[in-house]
């Protein structure tokens, strides 16, 4: 069992939403938290328990010295959550827009960057560190329960597809070092974000569509991060959270 207390933990996108979740109930178990977030005023809100970064993890130097100085102040990285992430929705074909009715290949690769590069990023730099220190740690990445595949999604459901497929990958590699990967797919979380992505008829629908009649909370992605670090037999797996939504 990996136990929660005295490790160190990086959640990325950890200033608000399930990342705020996540980085709160790590804090509560005694783990040392880093945070790496885009918005700066979010991350000044933090409390001062939490190490707070403000960077764009697209940017791989960046990355590198930000996990640098990291390893240099607590000495190793056991947890990373690769939490952050961006909602994106567009038609592939849109007959709306004669004038130019093809998904933007811009914004198509502008939102693999968010979603799935950075994930590659964060991913192989604390890697690499984890092997170098011997760190038997734990790297867990949000998925979706896009992956599979969600009409007017092609961007954002390529992107959590391809971040399962890396989970599963990286946890026969780097299993022979005692790191393990796994992936959480949630299903719709009440947050700002789900809230303002979709309106109130969407969300009744999906109410009505999910078993449990209800939108998830945002503890109950931090209770299967929780559950995924502490149980060490657990990789490659890919965690469904959401309500019965996709049965």
């Amino acid at each position: 069992m990996l136990e929660i207390k005295n490790k160190v933990a990086v959640v990325t996108g950890g200033a608000s939403g399930l990342g705020l979740a996540i980085a709160q109930g790590l804090v509560k178990e005694g783990a040392s938290v880093v945070v790496l977030d885009l918005d700066r005023n979010k991350l000044d809100l933090l409390p001062d328990e939490i190490e707070k970064y403000c960077i764009d993890i697209t940017n791989y130097e960046l990355v590198q010295q930000t996990v640098d100085s990291i390893v240099s102040k607590f000495s190793k990285i056991d947890i990373l959550v690769n939490n952050a992430g961006v909602i994106y929705s567009e038609s592939f074909i849109n007959i709306m827009n004669p004038s130019c009715m093809k998904h933007s290949y811009d914004r198509f690769k502008k939102n693999l960057d968010i979603n799935l590069n950075s994930v590659f990023i964060m991913s192989s730099i604390i890697a690499e560190k984890m092997v170098i220190n011997r760190t038997q740690g734990v790297i867990i990445n949000m998925s979706s329960i896009s992956a599979q595949g969600n009409a007017g999604q092609t961007a954002y459901s390529a992107a959590k597809a391809a971040v399962e497929a890396m989970t599963k990958t990286w946890s026969k590699e780097l299993g022979v070092f005692g790191i393990r990967s796994v992936a959480i797919a949630p299903g719709f979380i009440n947050t700002e974000s789900t809230n303002h992505a979709l309106n109130e008829k969407t969300i009744k629908h999906i109410k009505s569509n999910t078993p449990l009649k209800r939108l998830g909370e945002t503890l109950n992605i931090f209770q299967s991060v929780k559950y995924i670090v502490e149980n060490d037999f657990v990789n490659g797996a890919v965690l469904q959270v959401d309500g019965g939504l996709t049965i």
